[in-house]
């Protein structure tokens, strides 16, 4: 038996990914086959398509997040049955595909009431900000925070859902599309740092808090803004490096944390998802987070399996102001 999947033989851009017939392979003991019905689609994708994550080996296939149904359980899983709906998040890849083969204990329940395209919509993205906000710092009524590039796919669900928590939001944005969904996540003031009217964020953000700085600088571009993310710090602050979208940091001399006993971290949400328990105890939050609208993903555009150089294409010319997701 063989099932549809994209395949890559080299690292490049959007034409590397390839719709091919690969082979199913059979179940063992304690796994569970999954039919996949919406695959994400999301920057980690394009780093790992481009070699600059050198972690899939190839030739592979690429992809994080999916959600889809039990086909087929193997021996000794009691846990779910064919017909469930499930959803799932792996470093392991292999997801841009009709089906995908994985131990029981690695998927996660979906509820009746949310979308196969909600849920793929906000899976991993969910996950990074339970992590973000509730487990590498604790978010909550009166923190001070900066999201840079809030209008983002994962700077806005930040915005939203810290605001919701009671947190004060001050958000970063390069253009207009994104200064506008920022500014519509509940950020009290979004900084733009390209274009007319740019500020140095560092300084903006000293002059909104007082002279005080932010508790915590929420980052997923890196390089580009690193610098000014740990200048708007306040005293014992914190900045959360969770992705370099333009590129990767430079080395850090650790002395420049002392001079406001700062300190910096950098969370990858598949280390805390990897015990069932803590995994499905965050996923309850997200999922509880979506039913009270505590964030919202906007409307996704949908592309076919074999149009994902197309869905790539989108990604990077648009950025993430809406979800892609691709469907088997």
């Amino acid at each position: 038996m063989a099932h549809s999947a994209i395949v890559m033989t080299e690292y490049g851009g959007p034409e590397v990914l390839k719709l091919a017939e690969v082979d199913s392979p059979s179940l063992a003991a304690a796994q569970v086959r999954v039919r996949n019905t919406r695959v994400g689609v999301n920057f980690h994708d394009i780093y790992v398509r481009l070699g600059l994550y050198k972690t899939l080996a190839l030739p592979g296939t690429p992809g994080i997040e999916a959600v889809g149904v039990v086909a087929e359980v193997g021996e000794g899983v009691s846990r779910f049955k064919v017909g469930d709906r499930v959803c799932y998040v792996s470093a392991a890849y292999a997801i841009y595909a009709a089906e995908r083969v994985m131990a029981a204990d690695e998927l996660i329940a979906v509820p009746d009431d949310l979308s196969d395209a909600l849920v793929a919509s906000s899976l991993l993205r969910g996950l990074t900000a339970d992590v973000l906000l509730h487990r590498v710092a604790q978010i909550g009524q009166g923190s001070r925070i900066l999201v840079q590039a809030a209008g983002g796919g994962m700077g806005q669900i930040l915005s939203q859902w810290a605001t919701q928590l009671g947190a004060m939001v001050i958000g970063t944005a390069g253009g207009d599309a994104t200064a506008r969904k920022a500014d519509q996540s509940g950020c009290v003031e979004v900084i733009r740092y390209r274009g007319a009217g740019a500020r140095d964020v560092a300084a903006r953000v000293m002059e909104i808090t007082h002279g005080e700085g932010v508790d915590v600088a929420y980052d997923g571009v890196g390089r580009d803004s690193f610098d000014g993310s740990l200048a708007s710090l306040a005293f014992g602050g914190q900045l959360v490096m969770y992705g370099q979208s333009s590129g990767p940091v430079a080395p850090l001399e650790i002395a420049r944390l002392a001079a406001r006993s700062n300190s910096v971290s950098r969370p990858m949400v598949f280390h805390f998802v990897k015990k069932a328990r803590e995994r499905d105890a965050m996923a309850a939050r997200v999922f509880e987070a979506l039913r009270k609208k505590h964030f919202r993903m906007g409307e996704p555009l949908e592309f076919a399996l074999a149009d994902a150089a197309a869905a790539h294409r989108e990604l990077e010319a648009h950025g993430a102001l809406q979800p892609i997701l691709l469907v088997p």
